[in-house]
């Protein structure tokens, strides 16, 4: 028998399926408003935050009006990003969405900080929310958790667990407390091999080891929900680490699990001051809490640039053996280059990538977007708001973007995926065309 909370929210979801189908024309009319799909060429993508109370009413109208200005008829996927505080209405704030929008599939998380277009509502009451149309695409949706990673005992077992059989992309957004990550990514590198992930770990409330995941009209408070994208819809990324390269890159000689020994056969420790200590003085200002260590995840490079490293923490050192601890495994004979974390080099690393990807993307139609950063960038690193998705639509003018700050961000490098930190991870869905206007694909 339900209890009576569930049958509460039970009895609240129908009422409010009755009153939205009997009410939906009245709402459409005084706005002054009746839907013509047919009427004038729609965006692809349509992103808003709703910021504020809880007020059914008021959530019912606004997302009325959104799918309104959406436009289109069919709605294949739909975003949305919920604040702790509106945690306790998730269940039925998916009813909502489900019941206004109807859309074929929803997938998010919880997050403290919220996006959408060039906005980022950082440490808000609300939920961000991104409708899109994805013409011609094919996509699954699949929940996993821990319990699925331990009793795996082949990776291409996971490719069972949907009917898609080669992806051309992956969007995961996943709990950060109840699962071994980097063994589910390592299984699923394996299982899919070369096709890129992109996500985020969920956040919740400060200090609180608790996040939410929605797929659909359910909610999960552990694992890992994710979607599989295939057919005519690519998806393209952009992972920005936020760091800049500094001194020489060098061969790891001497290694111990987490442990540099030596770098080019001298003391790693004594490798490390040499690099910083060649610094100019503005640079080496900024050096503490600041240094991380950048393994380079394609060697056959004859020069290493921006996105061609793995961004690690050092985690210590020890003068007196000359090791630096670092967060990874890293391997002898890889190539190691120190890189420094700052305003500026985040910055300018951004803006080199989008750049970058605005010139490989000349062909293709861009859809819409979305942004997973790190809760350590926004206002904490640069001092301002809106900085990554500002930049993201200077570069991609009108993009439809929606995104959430993260606990992680997962995205590729090379033909492995990562977990990262302090990152910007940017999924962008399009099509391959002949003659584009990425301007006016979507806002």
């Amino acid at each position: 028998m339900p209890s009576a909370r569930h049958a509460t929210f039970l009895f609240l979801t129908a009422t409010l399926a009755i009153e939205t189908k009997q009410n939906r024309w009245i709402n459409a009319d005084r706005c002054g408003i009746l839907p013509d799909w047919n009427s004038t060429v729609r965006p692809h993508t349509k992103a808003a935050t709703y910021q504020g109370q809880f007020e059914i009413t008021l959530i019912r109208e606004w997302l009325w009006n959104l799918r309104l200005e959406f436009g289109h008829p069919t709605l294949e996927l739909v975003m949305v990003f919920v604040s702790p505080r509106f945690g306790e209405h998730s269940g039925l704030l998916l009813s909502l969405i489900k019941d206004e929008l109807q859309p074929a599939l929803i997938i998010g998380c919880s997050s403290t900080s919220l996006i959408a277009n060039d906005i980022e509502s950082e440490e808000i009451d609300g939920f961000s929310i991104g409708l899109f149309h994805l013409p011609g695409s094919e996509m699954e949706a699949t929940h996993f958790n821990q319990h699925q990673l331990e009793t795996i005992q082949n990776p291409n077992q996971w490719q069972q667990q949907i009917q898609i059989e080669k992806p051309n992309g992956w969007i995961v957004f996943a709990d950060p407390f109840r699962m071994n990550l980097d063994a589910w990514l390592s299984q699923w590198n394996l299982a899919y091999p070369g096709i890129p992930i992109l996500g985020g770990l969920a956040t919740g409330r400060p200090g609180a080891m608790e996040t939410e995941l929605y797929l659909n009209d359910q909610v999960f408070a552990q694992g890992g929900i994710g979607i599989a994208i295939a057919g005519d819809i690519q998806v393209r990324n952009v992972i920005s680490q936020g760091c800049t390269p500094i001194g020489d890159p060098w061969i790891i000689t001497k290694v111990h699990e987490n442990l540099l020994l030596e770098i080019g056969n001298r003391s790693a420790y004594e490798v490390l001051v040499e690099t910083v200590n060649q610094l100019p003085k503005e640079l080496a200002a900024q050096v503490q809490g600041n240094l991380f260590a950048g393994l380079v995840i394609n060697e056959y490079h004859e020069e290493f640039q921006r996105g061609d490293f793995l961004i690690r923490n050092i985690l210590g050192v020890d003068p007196k053996k000359g090791l630096v601890a670092v967060g990874a495994l890293p391997r002898m004979g890889q190539t190691i280059q120190f890189q420094l974390r700052s305003p500026d080099a985040a910055h300018e690393d951004l803006i080199t990538l989008l750049h970058k990807k605005a010139r490989a993307l000349e062909t293709e139609l861009i859809h819409g977007a979305l942004l997973c950063t790190c809760n350590g960038r926004g206002r904490r690193l640069f001092g301002k708001p809106n900085h990554d998705a500002g930049n993201i639509r200077q570069v991609f003018p009108d993009l439809g973007l929606v995104g959430f700050f993260c606990n992680g961000e997962l995205g590729p490098g090379g033909e492995q995926n990562f977990l990262h930190g302090y990152t910007a991870s940017i999924a962008l869905f399009t099509t391959v065309s002949a003659t584009v206007d990425n301007a006016s694909s979507s806002k």
